[in-house]
């Protein structure tokens, strides 16, 4: 091979690798300023306001619907419901994937919150991994470890 022809590759190889790095770069800068815009879901923002009189639901069962304790009602009162693996919990789940305290249910302002409570596989509220206080909804399914509980009136 001659040499311009070997200069030429390596300047070609040169050039394409610039290519990706810029490319790179820019798909990065691109996600960055895309992610600092839209809320992070699970994420309670101005849900946690307080809400209108007549959009407060007044829901007293938590309700397992599937796991080793399907079937379980809890009925909710003014103290916090925690949930895990630890006898001292409110709800002892027997389930693998459960941390031992794993999340607390509690309410304010009229509406139920829930908040993960530093477990290791997160809960997950409608297919969401929570990352702080959320609201918990009548009817969505509340996931700690493999067991799913629902909020009913």
């Amino acid at each position: 091979m001659s040499e311009l022809a070997l200069t030429l590759l390596r300047f070609g190889f040169l050039l394409l690798l610039w290519f990706f790095v810029l490319m790179t770069v820019s798909v990065l800068r691109r996600d960055l300023a895309a992610s600092s815009d839209t809320p992070i879901a699970g994420v309670a923002t101005k849900s946690m306001k307080r809400p209108p009189r007549a959009a407060r639901v007044r829901a007293r069962n938590l309700v397992v619907t599937h796991g080793s304790l399907e079937g379980t009602v809890l009925p909710l009162g003014s103290a916090p419901v925690t949930i895990g693996r630890a006898a001292d919990n409110t709800l002892v789940v027997d389930d693998d994937y459960a941390s031992t305290h794993h999340a607390r249910v509690y309410q304010s302002e009229g509406r139920w919150i829930v908040e993960d409570a530093g477990s290791t596989n997160g809960t997950w509220i409608d297919r969401n991994r929570i990352t702080g206080p959320t609201i918990l909804e009548p009817g969505s399914p509340l996931r700690v470890g493999r067991t799913v509980l629902e909020l009913r009136k």
